[in-house]
């Protein structure tokens, strides 16, 4: 038992990191392929959370209302998630507005030199 899983370790990788998190960067481009907004990406990543708080009691005999690890696996997953929905908005926003911004990270876009965003 620590402080960031309730059963074992090996449980929590299998289920929280690599299951959970792989859900949640689904759940990103998901929202971004379909230009949702943070709000909803935020509540389908509190779901998912407890879905995988749920897997983790029925599986491995987790606690089943335990905030701490709930908190913790929220976290986790909307940073998964976030991070998902972020690097598909950044390749949608270049990809779609090619004549308007370039990729200057896997995070972020900018305007083009020369370009005028009226938009903004």
């Amino acid at each position: 038992m620590g402080f960031l899983y309730d059963t074992s370790l090996a449980g929590f990788i299998i289920l929280t990191l690599v299951l959970g998190s792989m859900a949640a960067w689904a759940t990103g481009r998901a929202c971004a392929m379909t230009w949702r907004p943070l709000r909803t990406l935020v509540w389908f990543t509190f779901l998912l959370s407890l879905a995988v708080r749920f897997l983790s009691f029925a599986l491995y005999e987790g606690t089943l209302l335990s905030v701490q690890h709930w908190l913790v696996a929220f976290v986790l997953l909307l940073g998964v998630s976030l991070t998902g929905w972020r690097v598909t908005r950044t390749a949608q926003m270049t990809r779609q507005y090619r004549w308007l911004y370039e990729k200057t990270s896997p995070f972020s876009w900018r305007l083009k030199p020369g370009a005028r965003d009226v938009g903004a």
